[in-house]
């Protein structure tokens, strides 16, 4: 994907371009994986806007991811999807879809299957980043590469904002019935110490006949807590587990939030 509007960097980065590549792309593989050990609610909210430019019409639908007993992960409808939309027709499965794209597109067990080129600076919420151009080197059939846009904390050196779209050896990822797959998403920092995707948007035209509807598709994540530890059932007749007595390590102060 060609990135228009970005000139070529006045200066050098203050860290060595592969250097700053290495160290985020460390922290997206610490940062997907501990995602998964966090429950959350996730809004899917897909809009028609009318000649006036003003929404006309709105699909709504709420998530909640939760563990079970058994300590398996599933997804929880809080309400049924409420839907005002005119023209557009799909199945809530096809608006879930939308969020299964993976939410940590370049990390270091998949660095060397990108190209990732170093762009520019940049402000994005009064952070201060670095942009990078990242595609893939080569396609699969079976698995998504990332083809886009990555803005990385010049602090911190963790990416914050992600805008491109997904794509195999077929083409770009997105359902069949919805035509939505460039998507701008955004970061949250939580616990002061990940950075997990809160929030994620995506424009599109809809045609109909002679007409061109325009879209917008909106996912939320929000209230992100820690997921309870799965109970381990005890063995029978085995032996206490005697009381440890290494002394308790300091942990390090929390990174404020941004």
């Amino acid at each position: 994907m060609r990135i228009e509007g970005v000139g070529e960097p006045p200066a050098a980065p203050s860290l060595p371009p592969m250097e700053i590549i290495q160290a985020f792309s460390k922290k997206e593989e610490t940062y997907q994986a501990s995602r998964l050990q966090f429950s959350y609610r996730k809004t899917i909210r897909i809009q028609e806007f009318g000649p006036d430019g003003r929404p006309a019409g709105e699909y709504l639908a709420t998530y909640e991811e939760v563990r079970s007993p058994d300590g398996k992960i599933y997804q929880k409808a809080i309400a049924a999807p409420r839907s005002s939309l005119e023209y557009l027709s799909f199945e809530p499965e096809d608006a879930e879809r939308l969020t299964r794209l993976p939410a940590y597109p370049v990390t270091a067990s998949q660095l060397s299957k990108y190209d990732v080129k170093y762009l520019n600076t940049e402000k994005v919420d009064e952070i201060d980043c670095y942009i990078f151009q990242v595609s893939p080197r080569t396609l699969e059939r079976q698995r998504p590469m990332f083809d886009g846009v990555i803005w990385v904390d010049q602090k911190y050196l963790e990416v914050v904002k992600t805008y491109g779209k997904w794509i195999t050896d077929l083409g770009a990822v997105a359902p069949p019935t919805l035509p939505f797959d460039m998507f701008e998403t955004y970061r949250e920092n939580v616990e002061g110490k990940y950075w997990f995707p809160d929030y994620a948007r995506a424009d599109a035209m809809y045609k109909i006949k002679d007409r061109e509807i325009p879209i917008r598709a909106i996912i939320k994540w929000t209230d992100f807590k820690p997921l309870s530890p799965v109970a381990v059932p005890a063995t029978p007749n085995s032996p206490p587990t005697a009381p440890s007595t290494t002394a308790p390590v300091a942990a390090p102060p929390p990174k404020p939030q941004r």
